[in-house]
Formats: structure tokens, sequence, C-alpha cells
């Protein structure tokens, strides 16, 4: 046997094994995605790392602009089982991927099966032809592979069952709605204040004022933002001399901001007798204080921060924050009697320092009571043409293109 089958085999053994552990992890339910998964070399579309390394659950860094920023990567599999489940691609089906690659538009190929048709499209010229040549290596020469900017989508495939965002989003481009056919789905990782959800929408139509969509599954994820006329960052406020950054979206744009030196100000600390695991999510629990408090942000600290003790211990992704122009309060925690657990509460700084730390106590109170291990939130996209006062209950974020309605099922908003 020659070294070329060697490690074919061992390539083979790897993607079975990766398999099996998404499967014992619950990335993955349909038989179809494993099949998918144990079919497709991923090792061929990260031709620059080991193969012990291109069947890790880990995502691959393959490119970085000027700046140093990652601007493409081969998703982590644990994502990309998540996002197919999320789609759920049937064969025959017609689907756009914005985002490319290759290893993603293949096991899409899988799914639709011979009579179904795959698309995938990326802004960068680097990235559609390491896609190119991937599919060609691996037996998928007829995915359609074009360079074109996403926000615009691919209107000569068009309708299709199903588009995939394989980048992060801030918006819904109006292109994905026109593009899809009826019934069809979408499934996208959005940013709601600085916060990533790969969410699956289904397509609506609200008559005479046009097409909606309604969202169906939300799981956190973490991706490359997208770029070209699509692209979105978030603005940052530097503290104390870029130890501390808040973040903020574009719709809170104006935003007022606290004095730089705002962490100096006298402490004042407010405990929730909320205790939480340690390996537990805090994302439903930001995403719940980012609809309730006004001046919301996200904080996050340099290590340097913490052991200055200018800030509480904070999560390394950010904590949840409430900024005014005199003032800041962030969510922090402190042990627990079980080393496993942490008490959540807040911190504040500034005249309004205590108010704000109660504030995001008592919304920690009533998000444990109430949604705490609940159906999660609901999110609602609907076109600017739909009257402001007809739109659903809720928190509304006003983006560039729609308005974004979130709720929480069972629980008014207020």
């Amino acid at each position: 046997m020659d070294a070329d089958s060697d490690k074919a085999r061992y390539a083979g053994t790897l993607r079975a094994a990766l398999t099996d552990l998404l499967v014992r992890q619950d990335a993955i339910h349909d038989p179809r995605v494993a099949d998918a998964f144990r079919a497709v070399p991923r090792h061929v579309f990260v031709p620059s790392v080991p193969l012990e390394i291109a069947y890790t659950d880990d995502v691959v860094l393959m490119k970085r602009d000027e700046t140093g920023v990652p601007i493409s990567t081969v998703s982590q599999p644990t994502v990309v089982a998540l996002m197919l489940e999320q789609a759920d691609v049937q064969p025959g089906h017609r689907v756009l991927e914005i985002g490319s690659g290759g290893y993603n538009a293949a096991l899409l190929r899988e799914l639709t099966g011979p009579s179904g048709e795959v698309t995938t499209i990326d802004i960068d010229a680097d990235v559609t032809a390491r896609a190119r040549q991937g599919l060609d290596d691996t037996g998928y020469p007829d995915v359609q592979v074009l360079r074109a900017d996403g926000e615009f989508g691919c209107p000569q495939g068009a309708p299709y069952d199903r588009i995939i965002v394989t980048v992060t989003a801030w918006d819904i481009a109006p292109a994905w709605l026109e593009q899809l056919a009826p019934g069809g789905r979408i499934v996208v990782p959005l940013r709601l204040r600085s916060q990533t959800r790969s969410i699956a929408f289904d397509l609506r139509d609200d008559g005479k004022w046009g097409r909606s969509l309604e969202s169906r599954s939300m799981t956190v994820c973490g991706f490359v933002n997208m770029q070209g006329a699509g692209a979105n960052d978030e603005r940052f406020a530097r503290l104390h001399a870029g130890l501390v950054s808040l973040s903020f979206d574009e719709d809170q744009a104006g935003a007022p901001l606290p004095p730089e030196r705002v962490l100096d100000k006298p402490k004042v600390s407010r405990w929730s007798g909320v205790l939480m695991h340690r390996e537990e999510p805090l994302s439903d629990l930001d995403l719940w204080l980012a609809t309730t408090l006004p001046g919301y942000c996200v904080l996050s600290a340099e290590r340097r921060a913490l052991s200055k003790a200018l800030v509480s211990p904070v999560p390394r992704w950010g904590a949840s924050a409430m900024a005014s122009d005199h003032s800041l309060g962030y969510l922090t925690g402190r042990p627990a009697p079980d080393p496993d657990f942490v008490e959540l509460g807040a911190t504040g700084h500034g005249p309004a320092g205590e108010n704000f730390a109660q504030q995001l106590a008592d919304q920690t109170v009533r998000w444990n009571e109430t949604l705490r291990g609940g159906p999660g939130p609901k999110l609602e996209v609907h076109p600017p043409t739909f009257p402001a006062d007809q739109l659903p209950s809720g928190f509304h974020f006003r983006k560039r293109h729609h308005y974004l309605t979130l709720s929480w099922p069972g629980q008014p908003m207020g």
C-alpha cells in the first residue's frame, strides 16, 4: 500500500472519529448529516495543517487582513453541524451559501443529492480559488463557485430553497429575502448587541407589506465578520488607556460614553443571589439584559485590568454593561460555597453606579425567576414598509434594512 493510500485510510479513520464525537455531543442528530461528515474529506480544504488538526473539533484560520484580523476560516465542525441541522437541507433543494471555503459546500452537496444544486459565493478571490480547487479535488465539480459580494446574493441562480450564511451579519440583506423560494429558510449568524447567534428563519408573506421572517431556532456561535456592502463593525470606546473597552452596535450611534477614567470612581457592588454553574452559558441572560436596560453595551477587559483591580471578574468574552455620560455598571460574579458555581451580581462606578448595579442585579433575578431554562427568545424580521405601530410586542431593533423584533414567549417586555 502506497503513502497516499495510507494517508487516505488514516484520514478516514480520523473523520469517522470526529463524526462520532459530534453525534455523542448532540451536535448531529440527523443521520444524513452524519453521513455527509463521514463522506467529505475536511483535510483537503485545510491543506496547511496536519491531518490530526484537520479533524479536531476546532476552527482553522486560513487568512488575515493587513491588520491581522481573521477574515477567512474553515469553521468549527460543531458549528457547521448545528447550522446544517438548522437548515434541514433535503434532496433536490437548491442552496446558496454566502461565505465560501469549499468544505461546507461539499457537505451541502452531499445533502442535496444529485437532483439538487449548490452555489457558494465569496467576495475574496483567494477564498473562491481555494474553494474551487478543494471541491474539484474531492469530487464535487458541479458545485458552482462564484466571486460576489454576499450582500447581493446570487440572483442568477434564484430562487433558493435554502440560503446559508457563514459569516457574521448585522442585518438581513433584502436580496436574501427576494431570492428565497416560497417556504424557504435562511440560516444566518446574526449579531445582536455584540452577541452572535446562528438563527434559522422561515419565510413568511405579510401580504401588502412584503416578505418577513420568523425564527425557529437559535444557537450561539462565532464567525468572521461579513465584508463588502454588508460589512458592519462594532463601535468601541476605550477606557483607561485601552485596558477596558465598551462595544456598541451601529443602531446605538450617539450613545453616551462614560468618562475615560470612570473606573477610578468609588466602586459599588450589588448581588443577586442567582447561582450559575461555571460551564453554564450566560447568552440568554446577556440578551435579556440587552433588551431591558438603557445604555446597554458589552465591557471587555485586558488581563492587566484584572490584575490592577480596575474591574471585578468578567467573562473573557465580555460582560453585559450599561453606560451613561457619567457612570458605568457591569455584570460580574463571585465564588459560591460550591466551587463549581458563581453568584451573579453587578458593579457600578460614578454618580449612578449604585443604581446601575442594582438594575443589573434586579434584571438578573427577573430572568432567573421567569425565563431561565425556558424556550428562549424569538426573533421576527419585518420590512421597513411594515407599519411601526403594528409590529409585534417585544424589543425593536431598527437595522439598516429591516425591523427586528425580539420577544420572550410568555414574558411581557419592559
